[in-house]
C-alpha cells in the first residue's frame, strides 16, 4: 500500500474533520511515547485527550520500547522496529484475573456437565463492540536516532495506535504511514490518520474491508467473528458463520487471529517442533518465549495462536511482555514447582529466564543482526528441563535427514545447560518436558521451499511455505475438534409439526461419555495417520484445558440462537388454521399458551412483522376455543389485557373473519 502523493502535501490539501465516536469502533487513540533520560518511559501525546485513564498510559508507555539489554544493532544513524503489545485495560491485582477473562475453568472431575444455557453471550450481542473490552492492543512504531552530540548519544520515540481490536492485518500497514509521516509533519499526522479512520465503516469480522487513507485504499480481511475475544458479546457476523467446523474454501480469507503472521520466517529453525507447540497450545499450557528483539518476539507469540485456528484461543498471550506490567509482581512470586498460570509470554529481556523459572516450557527464536554486539552475562544451570532440542534447519538447509555430530553436541550441552545457557548465547531451541501425540508430517516439511538468501526469494518463499504450514494445521485442529460436532446441530420444526413449542434442548456434554463413545470410534482417518496410539490422551488433557469450555458454550450458544432462528422463521410460515383444525381442544389451548409466550417476548422489543403474525395466531386460536374456555382464559387480568390491546391495535373487525370457520361450530357445541 502506498499514498499517491507527499505526506506533507496531503496534509495541507485535504480539510480533515475528526468524528471521535467512529474513530473508536477502531482506534482508542494514537499516543507519542518518549523515553526521558531523568524521568523513564513518557507519554508525550496522546490523541484524541483523554482516550486513556492514567494507568493506560503507563501502560501503553512501558511496553512502547525495547528492553535496553536486548538492542545492541549498530549504533549509528536511524534505527526503526514494529512490534505489538496487549495489556490489560485496567490495573487488576486479583490474581484470578491473571488467566484470560474468557476463561471457564471446569471442575476437576473427570466427568463433567457442560450444559448450554449462557444466557450472557445472548445479550451481549447488541452492545457496542470494544466499549467493554479487557484489553488494549498497542501496535508500536519505534525510532531510535543515534546523535553522539546528543545528552544521551541519541533520542528514542514510539508512534503507537492503541486498539481494542488485535487487528494486525489492518494496524501494521497503517503504522508504516502514521510513523515515518509522524517524525515528518509532527501532531499533524496523528490528526489526518484519526480523521481518515473516524471516515471507516465499522469493523466486519471475517469479512473483505477496503479502508481509504487519503487517496489511496487499504483492503485487507479482517480476522473472523469467532476468534475475536467475547468481551463485547456475540458478533452479528458470528451468529451467521457456519456452526461445525470446516475447512475454507478460500485459502486466502483468515480462520483466527493473526493469519498475516510468519510462521515459516520466526520458526524455521525449530519446524519439527511446530506439532508439539500445537499441542501445548490447544491443552493452554503455559509457555514462554525469548527473542533477541520486540518484532521477532510479539511474532511467534501471534503465529503460535495463529496455530491452532478456527479453535478460539481463550488464554492470555502477551505479544511483547515487559517487567513494568503489573502482572510482573505476581508471575514473579510464583514459586518453582508451583502451577504456573496459563499465558503464553513474548519477552526479550532474559531476566526472565531467572524470575519465571516455573514456567514448564520455553521457547528461544530468533536471532540478532549480523552487526550485534551481545554483552556476556553469567550463566548457570536450571533444573527441571528434561527436554532441550536444537533443529538442523537454518536458512542454508532444509533437509530433514542432515544432522552432523557438532548438532548432536549442540543438543546435549543445551539439554545439561537448559534455559539459562541463553544468558551467555542466544540459541534456536525449546525446553519442555512434554512429549507429543501428534507425529512430524514430514511430507509437509518436505514440501517447504528453500529458495536462497536474497531478500525477494525470501519474501515468496516465506508467502508459499506459511500457506503450505497455515493449511496443513487449519486441517488439523478441524479434524481434531470435528467428534464435536453433534453437540453444535440446530434441530428445525418437523414437517406438520407444531412450531410453537419449545424446542428440543440440545444434548448434554458429559465428559467421560464423549470419551467412551470417541475411543470406540477413533479419532478419524486424517488423525490417526498422524498421532500416536494414545491419542485419546490428547482429548483427555484438551477437555480439562483452558481452551475447550469457553469454545464449546460459544459454539453452544450460536447453536442456541440458530435453532431459535429457525424455529421462529417456522412460526412465521406456519398456517394456525390449518394446524388447530387438527387436533384437540386442550392442544388448541397449549398452542394458544404458546403463542402467549411467544408474543409476550416479542413483545419487549420494538414492534416487528413477527409480533403481528402472533397477534393474528392469538385471535385465531382463541376464537377457535368454546366460549366457556374463552371466559375461563380471560379470567386472568394480564391475559385479557393482552387480548385486548391486540385487538385495539390491529385492524380485525371483531372475529368476522374467523367466525365463519370456527364459531359455528363453536356455538353448535354450545347448544
Amino acid at each position: 500500500m502506498s499514498l499517491s502523493q507527499s505526506s506533507s502535501t496531503m496534509i495541507e490539501d485535504d480539510e480533515v474533520e475528526l468524528d471521535e465516536d467512529s474513530l473508536q469502533r477502531w482506534v482508542v487513540a494514537f499516543c507519542v511515547a518518549r523515553f526521558d533520560l531523568e524521568q523513564g518511559q513518557l507519554i508525550e501525546e496522546c490523541y484524541p485527550p483523554n482516550s486513556l485513564n492514567h494507568n493506560e498510559e503507563l501502560g501503553v508507555s512501558f511496553s512502547s520500547f525495547p528492553d535496553s539489554v536486548s538492542q545492541n544493532h549498530n549504533r549509528s544513524g536511524i534505527h526503526d522496529c514494529m512490534f505489538f503489545f496487549r495489556i490489560k485495560r485496567h490495573e487488576d491485582s486479583q490474581r484470578q484475573n491473571i488467566s484470560s477473562p474468557e476463561m471457564v475453568k471446569l471442575d476437576n472431575d473427570e466427568s463433567l456437565d457442560v450444559s448450554v444455557g449462557i444466557k450472557e453471550l445472548k445479550l451481549l450481542t447488541s452492545k457496542r463492540k470494544g466499549c467493554d473490552s479487557k484489553y488494549l492492543y498497542g501496535f508500536v512504531f519505534n525510532r531510535q536516532r543515534h546523535d553522539e552530540r546528543l545528552k544521551r548519544g541519541g533520542e528514542e520515540k514510539s508512534v503507537v495506535i492503541v486498539s481494542h481490536s488485535p487487528f494486525s492485518s489492518v494496524f501494521r500497514p497503517l503504522l508504516q504511514i502514521i510513523g515515518p509521516l509522524y517524525f515528518e509533519i509532527g501532531k499533524k499526522a496523528l490528526i489526518y490518520i484519526g480523521a481518515c479512520i473516524s471516515k471507516w465503516p465499522d469493523p466486519e469480522p471475517g469479512k473483505l474491508m477496503e479502508l481509504p487513507i487519503g487517496k489511496a485504499t487499504l483492503k485487507t480481511h479482517l480476522p473472523p467473528a469467532h476468534s475475536l475475544p467475547l468481551d463485547g458479546g456475540l458478533f452479528p457476523e458470528e451468529v451467521s458463520s457456519p456452526i461445525a467446523p470446516h475447512l475454507p474454501t478460500n485459502e486466502s480469507i483468515p480462520q483466527g487471529l493473526f493469519h498475516d503472521s510468519n510462521i515459516f520466517g520466526i520458526f524455521r529453525g525449530l519446524l519439527m517442533q511446530l506439532w508439539r507447540l500445537w499441542e501445548l497450545l490447544l491443552i493452554g499450557e503455559p509457555i514462554l518465549i525469548i527473542a533477541p528483539t520486540p518484532p521477532q518476539c510479539c511474532e511467534a507469540v501471534a503465529c503460535l495462536v495463529s496455530l491452532i485456528a478456527p479453535l478460539f484461543f481463550s488464554v492470555d498471550f502477551r505479544p511483547y511482555f515487559t517487567i513494568h506490567d503489573p502482572e510482573f509482581s505476581y508471575l514473579n512470586s510464583v514459586q518453582e514447582g508451583s502451577i504456573f498460570p496459563p499465558m503464553v509470554l513474548g519477552v526479550t529481556n532474559r531476566f526472565f529466564l531467572k524470575s519465571l523459572r516455573s514456567i514448564p516450557h520455553i521457547l528461544s527464536v530468533g536471532s540478532y543482526a549480523p552487526n550485534s554486539s551481545r554483552t556476556p552475562f553469567a550463566s548457570g544451570t536450571t533444573a527441571g528441563r528434561t527436554t532441550a532440542t536444537i533443529e538442523a534447519f537454518g536458512p542454508q538447509n532444509l533437509s530433514l535427514k542432515k544432522f552432523s555430530p557438532s548438532k548432536l553436541l549442540d543438543a546435549v550441552k543445551l539439554k545439561r545447560d537448559g534455559p539459562l545457557s541463553l544468558m551467555t548465547e542466544h540459541r534456536v531451541a525449546i525446553w519442555s518436558s512434554y512429549a507429543a501425540v501428534t507425529k512430524p508430517d514430514t511430507t509437509i516439511l518436505n514440501r517447504l521451499i528453500n529458495a536462497g538468501m536474497s531478500p525477494r526469494a525470501e519474501e515468496s518463499m516465506s508467502v508459499v511455505n506459511n500457506e503450505i504450514l497455515r493449511r496443513h494445521f487449519l486441517e488439523l485442529t478441524t479434524n481434531f475438534l470435528a467428534p464435536f460436532g453433534p453437540y453444535f446441530t440446530a434441530t428445525a420444526p418437523c414437517e406438520g409439526s407444531s412450531p410453537f413449542v419449545d424446542p428440543p434442548p440440545l444434548p448434554l456434554f458429559n465428559a467421560e461419555e464423549f470419551l467412551s463413545n470417541l475411543s470406540g470410534r477413533g479419532p478419524g482417518k486424517f488423525l490417526s495417520k498422524r498421532m500416536r496410539s494414545n491419542w485419546l490422551d490428547l482429548y483427555r488433557r484438551f477437555l480439562k484445558g483452558n481452551n475447550f469450555s469457553p469454545w464449546f458454550q460459544r459454539k453452544r450458544a450460536l447453536v442456541e440462537k440458530e435453532q431459535y432462528r429457525l424455529w421462529r422463521q417456522a412460526r412465521m410460515k406456519s398456517d394456525i388454521p390449518q394446524l388447530i383444525s387438527e387436533v384437540s381442544e386442550l392442544e388448541i389451548v397449549d398452542i394458544f399458551n404458546a403463542i402467549e409466550r411467544h408474543l409476550l417476548r416479542e413483545m419487549q422489543v420494538p414492534p416487528t412483522v413477527d409480533s403481528n403474525k402472533l397477534k393474528r395466531d392469538l385471535h385465531v386460536v382463541f376464537s377457535a376455543l368454546p366460549t366457556d374456555m374463552q371466559q375461563l382464559l380471560q379470567m386472568n387480568p394480564a391475559r385479557a389485557a393482552l387480548l385486548q390491546e391486540t385487538r385495539d391495535g390491529m385492524d380485525i373487525p371483531g372475529d368476522s373473519q374467523y367466525e365463519s370457520q370456527f364459531c359455528p361450530e363453536t356455538k353448535a357445541d354450545d347448544t
